[in-house]
């Protein structure tokens, strides 16, 4: 049963399905809060991988951290952010969607300001690091919370369009961020002492404040406490007993577990391996941002095609991907060939994230079609498995970067994590297949 805020800022009721209602009120109240949700969600996204380029600049600074501990810091962010989506996936419905998402994003200025704190002096404790490292999670939480609130605004036939919006544009944060840092890190901007290496580490933090505040007011001030549908959480734990649901969920961990978590290892990776390649280093935001801009090709594609079909092919172009890192580190093709791998890796995890998230809902359609039940049901279930879903694609951001931070520690390099991920992707290849892609699969979506 939908749980209702107290107080909202519209009158109920709020029906976005009623095309009449639709038409003359509802529509312009959802636009309103999509567009100002999207900056609150680019922010998060960016907090959310500040560590990924930071611990690369953190060794120049006089940071006297093994290369398996600045893995670990640029890991624990996805960590924790995928576990607290699990939460915040139901928070809209308890507390509101302007409140939420006003509180959440001003949640940020905590990771945010005490990074400029922490960067400042070499000697900080390791751990408070890990502290801070976990507190930017927060950041990849509220994605959760923020696609329920942008499910609230819109009616279902609509869903798929607004959410893959409000998606595409948070992804940006990750490019965003790895863009903006090493530039802001190499200007004077508030008077601050320079760090060893002409740095100023704190501005990688100090510079996200005046943003983060201005979108928490702007969503506290623009957006609206709506009524979110959904299922409750008895009927969430149904979707644990459903063999669809952690199909899609290990499918969405090879597509955007892919996109997020390389996100977070590559720069470091990059450093640590071809340490020579400084201009390379510089560009490398271009990977997350073609991924981020790939999603949306991925959701036309699937609906297009069939959201299977696409995916097969990603996880193929993935596993090419990882074969293609592989011989490069082997000596064939050097750098250029590396860099033109984790290209691929970008562009196909982008894609296979938009048509696989396109896969999910579908799947409990299909279900509901094969055994004549009830079509509104399967689609509130569809709408959970996203959340579902979300959660655990958000740990690749964990197990990517910490696979190769522990190959490069135990073995020296990274190729065992590699060949961990090729395995990966090939039972992702089979899965897809067999149970979505072949002819008379049991769910052909």
């Amino acid at each position: 049963m939908t749980t209702v805020p107290k107080t909202l800022s519209l009158p109920l009721p709020w029906n976005p399905e009623d095309p009449g209602f639709w038409t003359g009120h509802g529509r312009a109240v959802a636009l309103r809060n999509l567009w100002v949700a999207i900056p609150a969600l680019a922010l998060s996204f960016a907090v959310w991988m500040l560590w990924s380029v930071l611990v690369v600049h953190l060794p120049a600074a006089g940071f006297r951290y093994s290369t398996n501990q600045l893995f670990w810091l640029s890991a624990l962010p996805a960590l924790c952010g995928a576990t607290l989506r699990i939460f915040y996936g139901f928070a809209v419905r308890w507390v509101g969607g302007r409140r939420w998402t006003a509180l959440s994003t001003a949640s940020l200025l905590l990771p945010a300001g005490g990074i400029a704190l922490a960067v400042q002096d070499p000697a900080t404790p390791y751990e408070w690091m890990v502290v801070l490292a976990l507190l930017c999670g927060l950041g990849g939480a509220n994605f959760a919370s923020g696609m329920a609130h942008i499910s609230a605004c819109y009616p279902a036939r609509e869903q798929g369009t607004a959410l893959g919006v409000g998606a595409g544009f948070a992804h940006l944060g990750v490019g965003l961020v790895q863009w903006a840092v090493p530039m802001v890190i190499a200007l004077d901007l508030f008077g601050l002492p320079a760090q060893p290496g002409g740095l100023w580490l704190a501005n990688a933090g100090l510079v996200w404040l005046p943003l983060i505040a201005l979108a928490s007011m702007a969503a506290w001030f623009g957006m609206d406490d709506l009524p979110a549908a959904g299922v409750g959480m008895t009927e969430q734990a149904q979707l644990f007993t459903r063999r669809h649901s952690w199909l899609m969920s290990w499918l969405y961990l090879g597509s955007f577990g892919s996109f997020i978590g390389f996100s977070a290892a590559y720069p470091l990776l990059l450093r640590s391996q071809l340490p020579e390649l400084d201009g390379a280093l510089q560009l490398a935001w271009i990977g997350p941002l073609l991924g981020a801009l790939a999603r949306p090709l991925g959701g036309w594609a699937a609906d297009k095609f069939g959201g299977a079909r696409i995916s097969l092919a990603c996880f193929g172009a993935l596993a090419l991907g990882v074969v293609g890192v592989l011989a490069s580190l082997a000596g064939e093709g050097g750098a250029a060939l590396f860099v033109a791998s984790f290209t691929l890796i970008f562009l196909a995890a982008g894609i296979a994230n938009g048509s696989t998230f396109r896969m999910v809902p579908m799947g409990f359609v299909r279900e509901a079609q094969q055994s004549q039940g009830s079509l509104p049901e399967a689609q509130a279930q569809g709408a959970a498995a996203l959340g579902l879903c979300s959660a655990i694609g958000a740990y690749g951001g964990f197990f990517i970067p910490k696979s190769f931070g522990s190959a490069i520690a135990l073995a020296g390099g990274p190729e065992a994590a590699l060949y961990c991920f090729l395995a990966f992707y090939l039972s992702c290849m089979a899965i897809c297949w067999w149970f979505y892609g072949r002819r008379h699969a049991p769910l052909s979506c």
